[in-house]
């Protein structure tokens, strides 16, 4: 393969990339090694727990021959993503962790710290995930493998942050990518896979973090449909909606979290079937695909350029951006911008499947979601993610209210 192709001629440029110390980010700084541009790797230190990751990932990028940095990060992610995490527990909500730090500390941070101090051109990461340049207008693609796709949690990146931004695996599946790492004699071709809320390390669980932080404080654990008191409870921060787990009251079935009233410090359970909604609110929407790269300075809006080669009619090359098999002409992907209400797919966890909803806009950076069907366990302090009809791209994305 002709890995120049991928990104284009211009791309003699300074390439940060951003390392864990894991297999993904080393074998994007491989294959942006292969394309011949000229690559750094770049770790940011986010709380006290990540001497091994550093390590692994200063291993690695002495094995490719390439400079390595380290960037203590932990007074920004303690300020912004540890403080969001705890506080959305407080409020009674689910907080999503990972995206909060991609959006304030990997492309915050770390990111400025790539161009302000490495002075890099762009900012690359091993997260599954595509972005294709549309005239000028950057759309975030689902990844290529959709097991793995991560187009979910960067759904709060903006135009600029996108048009920054490769993604050398997002036409790569998880297989072919510990392949290359094997054939590359990576350590770390088989390591095991990252947990959700890095610095929280087992044995230790969320639950046992948030009573060290806030104490235990018993509570109410009653009947959604009656008020009845079934039981007692340690805190109310420990539960999330539909929750099935860790309630310990027994029932003719199980029990679920259907509400939590962090201010009377109470849970409320009930059956299954009480947790099908099809209507919820989000709030604090990052639209996308509002075509925000107009509005930066012209040296900005530069890099836009370097990718006009990625287009192709009839081919389609492994590399960090969706190619012509996924282009869309920029004034479908605008549509949705004039409309009051429009439709589309949306995903309401990582995990979940997207579904068909009407989106209905309440306010310039708020919607009201109804679902086609009822979906389970409508969790507020999630992410809501929208997607076009063909589920494809992303259009932007919020957090749930309820």
């Amino acid at each position: 393969m002709n890995y120049s192709k991928q990104i284009g001629n211009k791309l003699n440029e300074k390439i940060a990339v951003a390392m864990s110390g894991g297999v993904d980010s080393a074998v994007a700084a491989i294959l942006l090694i292969k394309e011949s541009c000229q690559v750094v790797g770049i770790t940011g230190i986010m709380h006290d727990k990540m001497e091994e990751e550093a390590k692994n990932a200063f291993e690695i990028c002495n094995s490719l021959g390439i400079e390595h940095h380290i960037v203590d990060l932990r007074d920004e992610f303690n300020k912004t993503v540890v403080k969001y995490f705890e506080d959305n527990y407080k409020q009674g909500l689910t907080p999503n962790p990972c995206t909060c730090c991609n959006k304030l500390i990997k492309w915050g941070s770390l990111a400025g710290y790539a161009f302000e101090k490495l002075k890099a051109d762009f900012f690359a990461t091993g997260h599954y995930a595509r972005i294709l340049n549309q005239n000028g207008s950057f759309c975030l693609y689902r990844g290529e493998d959709l097991k793995k796709d991560q187009s979910y949690m960067l759904f709060a990146l903006t135009q600029e942050q996108l048009s920054k931004t490769l993604f050398p695996l997002g036409n790569y599946n998880k297989i072919e990518i510990r392949q290359i790492a094997e054939n590359n004699n990576l350590r770390a071709a088989y390591k095991k896979e990252s947990q959700d809320v890095c610095f929280i390390c087992p044995p230790e669980t969320t639950q046992s973090y948030l009573i060290g932080r806030f104490g235990e404080k018993e509570g109410e654990i009653t009947d959604y449909e009656t008020g009845k008191v079934l039981g007692t409870h340690k805190g109310a921060f420990n539960y999330t909606i539909g929750q099935r787990k860790g309630i310990g009251i027994a029932a003719s079935e199980p029990l679920y979290v259907i509400s939590v009233d962090p201010e009377q410090n109470r849970i409320s359970v009930g059956f299954k079937e009480l947790l099908s909604r099809q209507e919820f609110d989000v709030i604090d929407v990052n639209w996308q695909q509002e075509n925000e790269l107009q509005k930066l300075p012209a040296k900005q809006r530069k890099h836009s350029l370097l990718y006009k080669d990625t287009i192709h009619e009839s081919s389609t090359y492994k590399c960090g951006l969706a190619t012509s098999a996924f282009y869309t002409p920029a004034s479908q992907q605008n549509e949705f911008a004039e409309k009051s209400e429009f439709s589309a797919m949306v995903k309401i966890r990582y995990n979940s499947a997207a579904q068909e909803a009407v989106v209905s806009r309440t306010g310039e950076n708020s919607v009201h979601v109804k679902f086609k069907e009822p979906k389970f366990a409508i969790t507020p302090g999630q992410a809501a993610v929208f997607y076009d009809m063909n589920n494809e791209y992303v259009l932007g994305g919020g957090w749930i209210r309820c």
